[in-house]
């Protein structure tokens, strides 16, 4: 691969590249690979939204990227404290073994990533006392600002959601990266850290969004903290089918419609990464020819049309993502050890017995002599009636 086709690569299938320039002095000039970094809160199970920034992993590795894998279990507590103290260790483990697992789905060499936990450096002295200076050069409502759509807002926010955009933005340099890549949800982080690493004396970074795979139900993303917007990467082959049934997917409306971005997305690009650049969707239809699509803007068309009709998506979508999940499935399976960290890091909440409340014995002769005496005040209210 040319230089100009590992530039050409890298910024492929992308929503929006900040600083660009930097990609191409890094390979152009330095003629050297590019140091990427993807990070990821290790809070609630993963789920198939993962795969866009899997299948751009993939994407950069082939371009000739060292990539860094950054499991943030700081940042895991510090968003609202949605992964306990006790569990982080865990749940750092747990997602090692489900992104190894995902990028073997896409077909990627995991033996050519790096994985990093963030506290084996954000706990140093250097790093803490760069934090410091964030926070004495950082407005509450600029640090907000920054997290507004990673982080859980709430009216009365913990301190820690409030660090949590400074600490990803020191990670470029302690990781000492080209670029980070994230998904358009992350861009207020990405232009906090550009305006603000050099203030305190570190270099600019390039930046690289992916597109966000809308939820499955009204939620504007897949997310962990919204089961009804999301499919888990073990989810059996009956529930995948199940949820995507009830997904919502409103005919002929592209924009907004979660099935559609999926396929278009993860299915075909992941079809591009295994067989070198041939998509390739296929929708099975009763008594008539499959439809076969090789270009998602022909798919898209269809749909428009109602050629291609909300149920006939859902069904080719049930059999390709089941087919992806396949490995993944078949792997946890196989893995006690895998299997023994799910349960240490997401154990099992036991169910609140509702205690009934029993009646109260009511004396016989007091319930009679209640009964009496509205009774009486009812034929007392019909004379006066009368």
């Amino acid at each position: 691969m040319t230089p100009e086709e590992s530039i050409a690569l890298i910024k492929a299938n992308l929503a929006e590249v900040l600083n660009p320039e930097i990609i191409d002095d890094v390979i152009l000039k330095e003629k050297r690979d590019l140091k990427v970094y993807w990070g990821t809160a290790t809070t609630g199970r993963p789920h198939c939204g993962y795969f866009v920034s899997m299948v751009k992993i993939a994407e950069l590795l082939a371009a000739g990227c060292h990539i860094k894998i950054l499991l943030a279990d700081l940042h895991a507590y510090l968003d609202n404290m949605k992964a306990p103290l006790e569990l982080i260790e865990q749940r750092v483990l747990y997602y090692e073994f489900v992104v190894k697992s995902l990028l073997k789905a896409v077909g990627v060499d995991i033996s050519k990533l790096e994985f990093v936990k963030g506290s084996t450096y954000q706990c140093s002295q250097n790093y803490t006392m760069d934090r410091f200076k964030l926070e004495g050069i950082t407005k509450i409502s600029a640090a907000q600002k920054a997290g507004a759509e990673v982080v859980k807002q709430t009216a009365d926010p913990y301190l820690g959601g409030i660090i949590y955009p400074l600490m990803q933005a020191l990670d470029e340099e302690y990781l000492d990266v080209d670029a980070q890549l994230g998904g358009l949800d992350q861009r207020k982080i990405f232009t906090f850290a550009l305006e603000n690493l050099p203030r305190i004396g570190y270099k600019v970074r390039a930046h690289l969004m992916h597109s966000m795979v809308p939820g499955l139900g009204e939620a504007q993303k897949m997310s962990s903290s919204e089961p009804d917007s999301k499919i888990d990467l073990l989810d059996s082959a009956d529930l995948v089918a199940k949820k995507l049934k009830k997904a919502v997917c409103v005919p002929k409306k592209i924009e907004g419609n979660g099935v559609v971005a999926f396929v278009e997305h993860v299915i075909f690009r992941v079809a591009s990464l295994k067989t070198g650049g041939k998509s390739q969707f296929k929708v099975e239809r009763r008594d008539e020819e499959t439809l076969v699509y090789d270009d998602i803007e022909k798919l898209k068309a269809d749909f428009e049309a109602d050629i291609l009709t909300p149920q006939l998506l859902k069904a080719g979508l049930t059999k390709a993502l089941n087919e992806l999940l396949d490995p993944i499935r078949n792997e946890y399976a196989a893995s006690e050890e895998w299997q023994k960290i799910a349960e240490l890091a997401y154990p099992s909440e036991e169910k609140q017995q509702k205690v009934k409340k029993q009646k109260k014995e009511v004396d016989p002769a007091k319930r009679a002599a209640a009964l009496a005496a509205k009774a009486e005040q009812l034929k007392l209210k019909d004379e006066e009636a009368k």
